[in-house]
């Protein structure tokens, strides 16, 4: 069996150009030696085919070229097309994305944030569980964080891109009340309410002037789980004649259950997603939804995650929904 290459070291190419080692490091780094000596240093590593060793140029540079990026639940279609995109993205800025899960557990994105941070990740891009958690604070002393959908209370973030998610919630319950519907349940992936996650606040103050009954329910993103939420919902004695979903994966749950029971929507029932994934134009009937300014949100994060490696902070930016109206709202059955 072949045996490991020999990794080349600094001493090769300093045997090879008859040079100190010293002398060579400071060559490939481009300082402190001549620049006819870095061109000679340069053209032997190449020869050779010397590669710098990822960790020691991490330690003496106090980087490491990696970025982590801490999804809430990967179940969710657009937190997965959000992380493919961010690491296409930070690829093409000349940097490595270190994709983790917090798995929709509070706990596990305490301990993936603790990770990532002894990883000497140059940033965390987060798209948070819980904002309010108190790890975030100690998180943000150690390394730049850059929040997405939802900004970090407490913590030193080096930025904030949230979304318009009052203007997203009145919008759909305002459509639903529109359509005729008086008792709504308002599915979200998560129970703690924040700033940017006003959706309880909202529909608890908009919902009486629309003269609708909302129902809040936590709902997983996977699609039997979410299934099973709104199976039990619907087999309650004063059931709710739509949903609006806070993502496009409870969505499906909606879409599941009522199959699985027999409803047709929106005949039976009225759905509005959020989030807008492609499959949502292909279900039947299509999803209703919103949908975010994908491009302009993965550009925005890299642009402000490259800032903040640098030792710069940005203004928070807010970005608004683009109503999806289409065929699963329509009026409650009689």
């Amino acid at each position: 069996m072949a045996g490991r290459r020999k990794r080349l070291t600094l001493r090769d190419i300093a045997d090879e150009t008859g040079l100190s080692v010293a002398a060579v490091s400071y060559a490939l780094r481009g300082i402190q030696v001549p620049e006819e000596t870095q061109v000679r240093v340069r053209e032997a590593a190449d020869r050779l085919g010397y590669e710098a060793d990822p960790i020691a140029r991490a330690l003496a540079s106090g980087r490491t070229d990696t970025v982590g990026v801490l999804c809430g639940s990967l179940e969710d279609n657009w937190q997965q097309s959000v992380a493919a995109a961010l690491g296409r993205a930070l690829l093409e800025a000349g940097l490595t994305s270190a994709i983790v899960d917090a798995v929709n557990d509070p706990l596990t994105e305490v301990t993936m944030t603790k990770r990532l941070v002894d990883q000497h990740v140059d940033a965390i891009i987060t798209l948070p569980l819980d904002p309010r958690s108190p790890h975030w604070v100690e998180a943000a002393r150690d390394v730049p964080i850059v929040a997405v959908g939802d900004g970090l209370p407490g913590a030193a973030t080096a930025a904030e891109v949230v979304f318009d998610n009052t203007a997203g919630v009145t919008d759909g319950l305002t459509r639903l009340a529109d359509a005729g519907h008086t008792r709504v349940a308002l599915l979200t992936p998560g129970g703690v309410e924040t700033p940017d996650r006003p959706a309880e606040a909202v529909v608890r103050k908009l919902a009486p002037t629309l003269g609708v009954y909302a129902d809040f329910l936590t709902t997983p993103h996977d699609l039997e789980a979410a299934s099973q939420v709104v199976q039990e919902v619907l087999s309650s004695e004063d059931p709710p004649t739509a949903f609006l979903c806070l993502s496009d994966s409870i969505a499906y749950g909606v879409y599941a259950a009522a199959a699985e029971l027999g409803r047709t929507i929106p005949d039976d029932l009225s759905v509005i997603g959020y989030d807008d994934r492609p499959v949502s134009r292909l279900l039947s009937p299509p999803l209703s939804t919103y949908r975010w300014p994908m491009a302009e949100l993965v550009a925005t994060v890299v642009k402000v995650t490259t800032k903040a490696i640098a030792g710069k902070h940005s203004r928070r930016k807010v970005l608004p929904p683009t109503p999806q109206p289409r065929a699963s709202v329509g009026p409650p059955p009689r």
